[in-house]
């Protein structure tokens, strides 16, 4: 289990060690107070708060003298897709929260990649954040002090997230600086992929608003298999993985364009963690910012 003894700010403590205890819970499926207080060096009232706090955002179930992972509902809900591969998905989270400044307008999809993210930037100052996603605006809303803009569609029970036609939601009403999206699939070819047609249809605006593009996905999607394409690849800025990417992956992505970087999981086998850079005269679009 991480510690979070070496973190002095409030608000990433908090973080890191919700983080901390849902990686506990997805490696044993249950955890216990004391333990968790112990472990972590605090309280077992701070650490109540915590379980209780992660039982509203649906992320646990709340038993006597701790938790244990919530009952799986529909195939690929949002909270077991949550603690799957999370390792990877920390590490993908922290990679791209780097891209993140104070003030930026960004865009995070329904993804649990970009959940991740959200968690990593509730100390930004001044975001305004575009998303579908419920348990993603909730935690912004308790943690952060980020604008949260939520264009609206139909709740899909699978990714707690509302999908369908947005576009007129965000036509005429400025840029995003920046998306954060996750995938089921992608392929030089194809783009970035989406397996349901409304979440697809929701991302395809918030990429066409966006000046800048980044996936997210854990490793396991670089073998995926997925129907409908949100971004082509010259509409894509750049794509971060895990280590497991395969070093042909990479090439391939590279020969269109698109840098990938691959970040290395603590405690699993590394392919490679530096970025392949686009090559020189990359047909990859300019951004609006790159215009101006």
């Amino acid at each position: 289990m991480r510690t979070v003894a070496n973190i002095t700010d409030k608000g990433d403590v908090v973080v890191s060690r919700e983080a901390s205890i849902l990686d506990a819970l997805g490696a044993v499926g249950s955890v216990a107070v004391a333990e968790l207080a112990r472990d972590l060096g605090v309280s077992e009232v701070t650490i109540r708060k915590d379980l209780d706090a992660l039982e509203r955002r649906q992320l646990l179930r709340r038993t006597r003298g701790g938790a244990v992972l919530p009952e799986r509902g529909d195939e690929g809900a949002f909270r077991d897709r949550l603690h799957r591969e999370s390792a990877a998905k920390l590490a993908i989270a922290a990679e791209a929260a780097a891209l993140v400044d104070d003030g930026d307008v960004i865009a995070l999809d329904t993804s649990s990649t970009a959940h991740h993210l959200a968690l990593e930037l509730v100390q930004r100052q001044g975001l305004v954040v575009i998303t579908q996603s419920l348990p993603t605006a909730m935690v912004l809303l308790e943690r952060s002090d980020a604008r949260v803009i939520m264009p609206g569609g139909t709740l899909r029970r699978e990714s707690s997230g509302l999908v369908g036609p947005i576009t007129d939601a965000l036509v005429g009403r400025g840029r995003i600086d920046k998306a954060f999206v996750g995938v089921v699939g992608l392929s030089p070819e194809r783009g970035l992929l989406e397996l349901a047609t409304d979440e697809a249809v929701s991302k395809q605006a918030l990429v066409a608003a966006s000046d800048a593009v980044h996936g997210l996905f854990d490793s396991s999607k670089t073998r995926g298999f997925a129907l409908h394409s949100f971004a082509r690849a010259d509409e894509v800025t750049s794509l971060i993985t895990d280590a497991g990417a395969s070093d042909d992956f990479v090439e391939d992505w590279r020969a269109v364009g698109v840098p990938v970087t691959r970040v290395p999981v603590p405690g699993g086998q590394t392919t490679g963690t530096a970025p392949v850079q686009a090559r020189t005269g990359s047909t990859r679009r300019p951004t609006q910012k790159e215009h101006r």
